[in-house]
């Protein structure tokens, strides 16, 4: 007879956010489920972002079998930057609003049961590697250096105008946030100066989106780089070249099914190391705020380990 599988010591954390929303009783359910699946569970509950890094830190110490967030990309983004590069596998339960990393890997995203099963597999089968994006940039007003972890997606462009739109709206949740927030801001919409060094192959002009894909789509489901590979060592490099209002508004239906790509105004290549310049916009991984330009990103091969079907 196979051995059974023995419980594993699981650190939780859950979305601080997710207190106020209609996803506030999803982490203390996954929790007693995991819990009555024999797994030794420490639950992290924190008023903010802040403290309850700081908790997972101090938690991660005690080298648990995994780190499990509760949540959207923003606690993915959150786990990564406290798991990247170490032993200690992700887990996901999403409940956010895009779930788009749980999406790329397979992970049910509108069925937290049938996530938790995939995570009690994947913690029976053991962890997946795939790739991470570290983002090197210096603090302007400080000149001290600083990084950050990405697992999804890097946007720097109309998206991120966007996504700085969006994260200040309180209504409406979901994804139609994101929408609402993108025909606000399309009515100002221009190109902008871009000078982007990929693998040393410099590209200065005018365009309306930068971004990089280490995984499929961002923004709750669009296909951006339809075709980036999580564990290929390479971003999929997205810049689409200026468009009108018109035009736009054509391309971006099709980002849903990934056919854009198709459009000659929208180009990807891919490269391991990238530098990214242009003024007055803000970069975001994972739909979380990193920095203003200019930055530097690069794929770390394998830094990542996840709980999730293997493909």
């Amino acid at each position: 007879m196979p051995a059974t599988p023995r419980p594993k010591k699981l650190v939780v954390a859950i979305n601080p956010s997710a207190k106020f929303g209609s996803t506030r009783d999803v982490g203390p359910a996954v929790v007693q489920t995991l819990r009555a699946m024999g797994h030794e569970v420490t639950s992290l509950t924190e008023p903010d972002f802040e403290q309850l890094l700081d908790s997972a830190r101090a938690a991660l110490k005690k080298k648990p079998d995994a780190l499990i967030v509760i949540g959207g990309d923003g606690m993915v983004n959150l786990g990564t930057n406290l798991v990247a590069g170490t032993k200690v596998p992700l887990g996901i339960i999403p409940s956010g609003t895009g779930n788009d990393m749980a999406r790329a890997l397979g992970i049910p995203h509108d069925d937290t049961e049938a996530a938790v099963r995939v995570l009690d597999a994947a913690l029976a089968a053991g962890p997946r590697t795939i790739d991470a994006g570290l983002i090197r940039w210096t603090d302007a007003e400080t000149g001290a250096a600083d990084q950050r972890w990405f697992a999804c997606a890097l946007s720097a462009g109309f998206d991120a105008i966007v996504n700085e739109r969006a994260n200040h709206m309180r209504h409406p949740k979901g994804p139609s946030r994101y929408i609402l927030a993108l025909l606000a801001e399309l009515a100002k919409l221009k190109p902008i100066h871009y000078r982007v060094v990929a693998d040393g192959e410099v590209v200065e002009q005018k365009a309306v989106l930068v971004a990089l894909g280490n995984a499929t789509s961002f923004g709750g489901g669009m296909k951006v780089t339809p075709e980036a590979q999580l564990d290929d060592g390479l971003f999929d490099v997205l810049l689409v070249e200026p468009l009108s209002r018109i035009a736009f508004l054509r391309i971006f239906p099709r980002v849903y099914e990934g056919t854009h790509i198709t459009d000659p105004r929208v180009r990807i290549t891919r490269a391991k190391k990238v530098r990214i310049e242009a003024d007055g916009i803000v970069a975001y991984g994972d739909g979380e705020r990193i920095a203003p330009l200019p930055l530097e990103a690069e794929v770390v091969p394998g830094a990542l380990r996840v709980l999730a079907p293997r493909p």
